[in-house]
């Protein structure tokens, strides 16, 4: 069980990192917290964009949102996940310590993709292995997707109302995990995509990105709002799953602090940024969402 001593705040951070031989452990570790750490903060790591152009499709959609859709299934579909990071908290931001003397985030390394034979953008696959990703100790040691997928629905993490998902320009990251919890391509509609989005991970879904288009000043990427907001990165470094979740929750954090928070978390819930339809919308035909409203020039 949690304990506050010593507090969780000046203890030091730990990344648990997850292979096929303590997969089980760390989701038992995880299951036993999650419903006093609800939030979640979530990063992918996955080989690049190999799609980047509809030209020559015979009937391409119209809206920005579609097309941004057409080109995220035609990459996930045929790419393979290689991280995926997991930050829990309290609503306060403490993290999990299991009554030790550190904090814990999480970061999952899967045997799926191999880079000698798997599609992938040649650069992103360098940057990866700059930051510090072993391909060759992922394909030996790695997590297999399918079982992930197992632990994954009965940890309490999915199919949670209690839980929120915390993110930074999310639509590659749910894509993946769409892919991977379902076994199967992506649906061929953006409705459908966000239905099931909305189905394993609920109506409190957070993406960092869109939230900045109502904060003055602050853009681009993660690092760069980070930098903005005045915010350090922890442990580790950028493009590492596990540490980016955790740096996408402080910043989170802090945009509610300085910007957002008289108005709460829930206006700025589920829009995925650059699939811009809210995800309630979708699955209900309308929402409370006015941020969305005005943005779809609703009403």
């Amino acid at each position: 069980m949690p304990t506050d001593d010593p507090p969780r705040t000046s203890a030091p951070v730990e990344v648990r990192g997850v292979w096929s031989s303590n997969l089980d452990h760390e989701f038992k570790l995880i299951s036993s917290v999650i419903d006093l750490f609800p939030f979640v903060s979530m990063d992918t790591e996955f080989p690049g964009v190999i799609v980047r152009s509809l030209s020559g499709l015979p009937d391409p959609p119209q809206s920005p949102s579609a097309v941004n859709y057409v080109l995220l299934k035609a990459n996930v579909d045929v790419l393979n996940l290689i991280q995926i990071g997991l930050t829990i908290s309290d609503a306060d931001g403490n993290l999990p310590d299991f009554g030790t003397g550190k904090r814990y985030i999480w970061e999952f390394n899967f045997r799926d993709f191999d880079v000698a034979r798997d599609f992938h953008a040649p650069d992103s696959i360098e940057l990866l292995r700059q930051q510090g990703i072993d391909f060759d100790k992922n394909r030996e040691l790695g997590i297999d997707s399918l079982r992930f997928a197992e632990l994954m629905m009965s940890s309490g993490l999915v199919c949670n109302e209690s839980v929120s998902w915390i993110t930074f320009h999310s639509p590659y990251d749910f894509g993946y995990l769409v892919k991977i919890l379902t076994r199967r391509d992506l649906p061929s509609e953006l409705d459908e995509f966000l239905t099931l989005v909305g189905t394993f991970f609920g109506a409190n879904v957070y993406d960092v990105k869109h939230m900045i288009r109502f904060c003055a000043s602050l853009y681009g990427g993660l690092d760069r709002v980070a930098k903005s907001l005045g915010v350090d990165r922890v442990i580790g470094k950028s493009h590492q799953a596990g540490s980016d979740s955790l740096l996408t929750l402080h910043a989170f954090k802090r945009i509610m602090e300085v910007y957002l928070g008289k108005d709460g978390p829930e206006k700025y819930a589920g829009v995925l940024y650059g699939l811009e339809v809210c995800m309630q919308c979708s699955r209900y035909g309308s929402c409370g969402n006015d941020n969305m409203r005005v943005e779809l020039g609703i009403g």
